[in-house]
């Protein structure tokens, strides 16, 4: 017997730029939203029935209106705001996930009206919000990308007949973090927890005198989740970015550690998860 599984459908990647005007200084939102939605859509799946389908361009629409209506702040406070919506107000949803990321720009100090894109990491929020389920907020970033000139090391490790890489005392450390942090409570200063967060996960990987990357991914999430209370767990994705010594002896030069070459591929990628072993059930969180 044949049945349908889960499902969901939505607006993926709606394009949001508002312009908020305080007398000659202007402020930016630029986000990335993507909108999914479930609930009782099997009549559309098996007959293309779509009495209970609320369409794609309707939530492209509400997106745009509620920037609109209700100004574009923290982007968790969106995500919930549109995600309670959604459920709220139609019968036949049951669960919407809201996803935003947010660019950053750089507002000119002289000239109230122009920016600059920022050369920073993308902020990133994760909503869902479901009639049996309530409301689950994962804020995070990704593209923040970091680099330790000295004070990383890697030794010691298996080593085979298919190993020519050569153990090191000194090495460059680079990556680009993806971390992803689940509140324990849909509600606080998202602003203020992301800033701290931030500053944790910077603190942590420039501190830590590194004997390899997984090392490093668990001090810096046991550092953001001591710095940040509201935070339960925290998951990472860190690329290792490899720095490789030139070898210069075929021109007559010595290189310590001076020269390098910036492989971009393949690379190690090393992830995990920290978390509070008092942590909540995540529900829905991470899906």
């Amino acid at each position: 017997m044949i049945v349908l599984g889960p499902n969901r459908y939505g607006k993926a990647e709606t394009r949001l730029v508002r312009v908020t005007r305080h007398g000659d200084a202007h402020h930016l939102k630029d986000l990335n939203v993507s909108v999914a939605l479930s609930g009782d859509m099997t009549d559309v799946h098996l007959r293309g029935d779509n009495a209970a389908v609320l369409p794609t361009d309707t939530q492209k629409n509400t997106v745009y209106a509620f920037a609109k209506k209700h100004g574009v702040g923290a982007i968790e406070d969106f995500a919930l705001l549109l995600a309670r919506h959604f459920v709220d107000s139609q019968p036949t949803i049951h669960h919407a996930r809201v996803e935003i990321e947010e660019y950053f720009w750089e507002r000119d100090p002289v000239v109230g009206h122009s920016f600059v894109r920022a050369g920073r990491e993308t902020r990133t929020a994760v909503v869902h919000y479901g009639e049996d389920t309530g409301a689950h907020v994962v804020s995070g970033l990704k593209d923040l990308t970091v680099l330790n000139s000295t004070g990383s090391e890697f030794h010691g490790y298996i080593k085979d007949q298919y190993t020519t890489l050569a153990e090191t005392r000194d090495r460059i450390l680079a990556t680009a973090v993806t971390a992803r942090w689940r509140h324990a409570a849909p509600e606080g200063d998202w602003d203020s927890s992301y800033e701290r967060a931030r500053a944790a996960l910077l603190t942590a990987f420039a501190r830590t005198h590194s004997l390899s990357l997984q090392q490093t991914l668990y001090a810096m999430g046991a550092r953001l989740l001591g710095d940040c209370p509201e935070i339960c767990e925290v998951r990472l994705a860190l690329p290792n970015k490899h720095h490789f010594l030139v070898n210069l002896s075929p021109f007559g030069l010595d290189n310590d550690n001076e020269v390098y070459f910036a492989a971009d591929r393949p690379y190690g990628l090393i992830e995990g998860t920290v978390l509070r072993d008092d942590a909540p059930d995540p529900g829905p969180a991470w899906d």
